[in-house]
């Protein structure tokens, strides 16, 4: 039995990602009790756009404690964010060769409330599981540890400010890529929507 892949519930997960979960083997166990952190992909995504990238924020409600356990983050719904990030992900995509086949599949990200940011964060990875047709096991942690001794830890290297694990990316088309550049890890669905089917084998 392989060990298992420790990892952040994140929202529509960078490409690096998904490329550390193929170059591993052993079901994903998903953290569930670490302190909720700032500034990370846990609520945030980036996507490509005619004017570069663009960063895409899930806001959440600021409890009276400090500290919380990532499970019990909620969403907040105070303003119209799904609509933005919906519309925004629309123009972006609209053009790319795989939207409308793959579009009915996001959507209901934006249609549908939830509750709890990790429920929203993981049903997305099964969807994507999905789509990119990785038969992997889904699990969350029972309590929080610092270290894992039995466990490929990843919790804090897939980070918006910390250099991407996925060395030397190759590129794929991208939309704008004439404007601007190939832009490396951003959301998987920039991927998807581009790539289609062979976005596993790009992984």
């Amino acid at each position: 039995m392989s060990n298992s892949i420790i990892l952040p519930g994140l929202y529509l997960p960078p490409t690096s990602y998904f490329h550390t979960i193929l170059q591993n083997e052993g079901p994903v166990k998903i953290e569930q009790y670490e302190n909720f952190p700032k500034q990370t992909y846990r609520n945030r995504t980036k996507i490509g756009t005619a004017n570069g990238i663009l960063e895409l924020f899930v806001p959440i409600n600021h409890g009276r404690r400090e500290h919380r356990a990532i499970k019990e983050v909620q969403i907040n719904y105070d303003h119209d964010w799904q609509r933005l990030h919906w519309t925004s992900i629309q123009t972006a995509y609209r053009s790319s060769p795989y939207f409308e086949y793959y579009e009915d599949d996001f959507r209901k990200f934006y249609d549908e409330k939830y509750n709890f940011l990790l429920d929203y964060n993981v049903q997305q990875l099964e969807l994507v599981f999905k789509i990119l047709k990785v038969k992997r096991e889904i699990t969350f942690t029972d309590s929080y540890q610092k270290e894992y001794e039995d466990g490929l830890d990843f919790r804090s290297t897939i980070h918006p400010k910390k250099e991407c694990v996925y060395k030397n990316p190759k590129p794929y088309y991208q939309i704008f890529e004439d404007r601007t550049g190939f832009i490396p890890d951003l959301s998987i669905i920039d991927l998807i929507f581009n790539q289609g089917p062979q976005s596993k084998s790009y992984l």
